[in-house]
């Protein structure tokens, strides 16, 4: 279906959302999400409830109204999710489904809702040893600040994308790409952004980063400190020196105290940088593309003269090595005690070959993380806060397209979901703007009457995949998600 301009005349109107489309005969809203079949607001897309039974991957059927046979499997081997489900805008009546199912003789009510975010935004981790941008720095997609640089974690560069000031706090256009962008990372597309002063990237849930154009294949083993602490025996009686080169902490083998409980000799090596302990080095290198996250292609240049006083002397081996395994040089000192490249030893191959072993694969992450404390809430019970305290005590379990949600402490009800654990295509948006995802909460019965929930909007799950909602009766089956 496309869109046209006619008379609101000619058009119903759209209560799912703030926006409030008029829609004409055939057409669909603003959104994407909501059509006018027949002189009736439908979604567009079906009711999606997750199957245990089904190979991942792989779908039953198109759509199980159609040829549903009426047999239902115990326990919780189907879960309705909220992708498809439709909306409680403007809040104050009941969610679209609130679903009734037994599991080992206790009955749970499933409270599923497309829940409108305006307060949310992506957690980013992306799997690289490559400087891609300094904390804080602004990122941008088509142009747009869309979020910043976080601080890094273990072997990962860290993005927070979206959030209520960029979705409506700057201009249209900000807003616009905001929400573009968090839904398809949502949606587990590839999506480019660039850093100020930084890197562009290409991120893809599920899928290995792409910087400046080169596609990362792993990421880092340890720091250089770590490397030094883990491989140090493989070295020992190959090799009189090994440096490990990293942005953050550069390992030295011979000062290392792993090299010292193994009785490995000075060697007069001195590292340009800020000695932390011994075998560790601070800043040996400013933050880039190169070794270790470095902006170094030559990794002599962090070593200063050998001190012949200390171990240094003609024919010492040395090897230097990026925490990742894939840049490694192998040196010999010259009369002169001037490092030379000489060809690696076969005896050094395989602990070259380890670190890279060690090494995990390099991925994106993308993290859903939205505040669900708001009026949604009202669509589960007639005393919102109650819904915040089941959650808090654990009574109240939340699920984003089925996959469980690590909710934060303290107050309201605001959650974090990882997206490849979900159906596909499961966030929307409204051009409000704001990002539409599934949001569910799941309970026992009495507890959900306790809260003061709409115990009278309860349905079975056999009528819901029977009847439909108000917002069209298809529903689809999909296979559950592996971890």
């Amino acid at each position: 279906m496309d869109r046209q301009r006619t008379t609101p005349a000619d058009k119903i109107r759209c209560d799912a959302c703030p926006v409030m489309c008029y829609i004409a005969e055939g057409k669909i809203g603003a959104c994407d999400r909501y059509a006018n079949r027949d002189g009736r607001i439908i979604r567009c897309d079906p009711l999606t409830v997750l199957d245990r039974r089904i190979e991942q991957g792989g779908e039953i059927r198109p759509f199980l109204k159609s040829d549903w046979d009426g047999g239902l499997v115990a326990g919780d081997d189907l879960f309705v999710t909220a992708v498809g489900s439709g909306t409680t805008y403007p809040d104050y009546k009941p969610a679209p489904f609130i679903v009734s199912r037994e599991i080992d003789g206790v009955d749970f009510v499933t409270v599923v809702t497309e829940a409108i975010f305006s307060y949310c935004g992506v957690k980013v981790k992306i799997d690289t040893d490559r400087h891609i941008g300094r904390e804080g720095a602004v990122v941008r997609a088509q142009g747009e600040a869309v979020g910043l640089m976080i601080t890094s974690e273990y072997g990962s560069q860290m993005m927070s994308l979206g959030g209520v000031d960029h979705l409506t706090g700057g201009s249209k256009p900000e807003g616009r790409v905001t929400c573009d962008t968090l839904m398809r990372l949502c949606n587990r597309e590839a999506v480019t952004l660039e850093v100020d002063g930084g890197a562009k990237v290409v991120v893809q849930a599920g899928q290995a980063p792409v910087v400046d154009g080169h596609r990362e294949e792993r990421m880092r083993v340890g720091c250089g400190s770590a490397t030094i602490g883990m491989f140090a025996v493989q070295w020992q009686g190959l090799v009189d020196e090994v440096v490990v080169v990293d942005d953050h902490i550069t390992g030295v083998v011979s000062e290392h105290q792993a090299g010292k409980v193994l009785g490995w000799p000075d060697t007069g090596i001195r590292i340009k940088g800020r000695r932390s302990t011994p075998g560790r080095y601070f800043q040996v290198a400013e933050p880039g593309l190169g070794w270790g996250g470095t902006d170094i292609t030559d990794p002599l240049t962090i070593l200063g003269d050998w001190n012949p006083r200390k171990g240094a002397r003609p024919g010492l081996t040395l090897l230097m090595v990026s925490t990742t395994g894939e840049q490694w040089g192998y040196y010999v000192l010259d009369d002169a005690l001037v490092p030379q490249p000489a060809d690696l030893p076969d005896a050094l191959k395989p602990s070259v070959d380890l670190i890279a072993e060690n090494c995990e694969p390099a991925m994106c992450t993308v993290m859903f993380m939205g505040g669900a404390g708001g009026s949604l809430r009202s669509g589960v019970t007639k005393n919102p806060v109650q819904l915040t305290r089941s959650v808090q005590a654990l009574k109240t379990r939340v699920t984003v397209g089925g996959a469980r949600a690590y909710v934060w402490p303290g107050g309201g009800i605001t959650l974090m979901a990882d997206v490849t654990q979900m159906p596909d295509d499961a966030f929307g948006y409204v051009p409000t703007p704001a990002i539409v995802a599934p949001l569910e909460f799941t309970l026992r019965r009495d507890d959900y009457r306790a809260l003061g929930g709409h115990d009278g909007a309860v349905r079975t799950l056999d009528d819901v995949l029977e009847t439909g909602g108000a917002y069209g009766a298809d529903s689809r089956a999909v296979a559950r998600k592996r971890s």
